[in-house]
């Protein structure tokens, strides 16, 4: 099993507090979030890890073949005089810009939003697709065959 070690945590913890969180980022300097991206019959499907985002702070945009997500993470409003034990998830923007290539079909992109977990269904282009080409059989009157 592998396990990360950290000798510096506590200086870590308290830079956080002061300076606010590394991982977080803002709208004019964005932290990535993980994806995973498969191939799954004639699409594909592109799943962005955001727990804790609402539905409303996620904004997709295409321009030619260049994909952007962003999605705001907010604090939670703890209310009254609740006060933070501990916070270690990330505050902030997160974003990712994928190329997506000339193989997809930007115009058909299909979003989802479940238990944190945004889905991105891109179909393939009908000119990337495999195509069969049949060959046909040459007429004998079109053909001559030279003889010496």
């Amino acid at each position: 099993m592998l396990m990360r070690s950290e000798p510096f945590t506590e200086i870590h913890r308290i830079a956080q507090q002061m300076f606010g969180s590394p991982e977080a980022g803002t709208w004019s300097r964005p932290s990535a979030m993980p994806i995973d991206a498969y191939r799954h019959g004639d699409e594909l499907v592109i799943a962005f890890d955001l727990p804790g985002v609402d539905r409303d702070a996620i904004d997709i945009d295409v321009e030619r073949e260049v994909l952007t997500v962003r999605a705001e993470r907010r604090p939670v409003d703890l209310g009254g005089d609740a006060v933070a034990q501990l916070s270690e998830r990330p505050l902030g923007v997160f974003a990712r810009r994928l190329f997506l290539g000339e193989a997809l079909d930007t115009e058909h992109i299909s979003a989802t939003y479940d238990n944190g977990v945004l889905v991105l269904r891109v179909p393939i282009a009908e000119k990337a697709k495999p195509r069969k080409i049949t060959v046909a059989a040459r007429e004998h009157d079109d053909a001559k065959v030279l003889t010496t």
